[in-house]
């Protein structure tokens, strides 16, 4: 039976807890053979842009180790594409960015921040 556990809220709010809140980095999932069988099957970005693979990838350590809370599994990079900068996460090597910013007409180019792309990816 999975109970609702508050605990992170609360302290959130300034209540006091029983004990002090604790909460998974996802990064630390990479040591979770559920999460590295995910990723030989999607790349970072599918992951992200699937809700139901955010949720399970963020639930897993919540379940396995019983914390507190965990952070929705998304990519600091996800918002690039909505300006207008491309990027691709290589394994082995982190994002590389196609079109990388190096002077100011570089950041003219850039499409303005639309919320409406940006809900488009999330």
């Amino acid at each position: 039976m999975n109970t609702f556990n508050d605990t992170y809220l609360r302290a959130a709010r300034g209540e006091r807890t029983e004990t002090v809140p604790v909460w998974f980095m996802r990064q630390a999932g990479r040591s979770q053979p559920e999460y590295r069988a995910i990723k030989e099957k999607y790349s970072l970005f599918e992951i992200t842009h699937q809700p139901e693979l955010a949720a399970y990838v963020t639930r897993l350590p919540v379940e396995q180790y019983n914390v507190d809370a965990a952070i929705l599994y998304k990519d600091i990079m996800s918002p690039l594409p909505a300006i207008g900068v491309q990027v691709d996460i290589k394994s082995g090597i982190g994002p590389v960015i196609d079109n990388p910013i190096r002077s100011l007409q570089d950041v003219e180019k850039l499409g303005k921040y639309i919320l409406k792309k940006m809900s488009l990816m999330c």
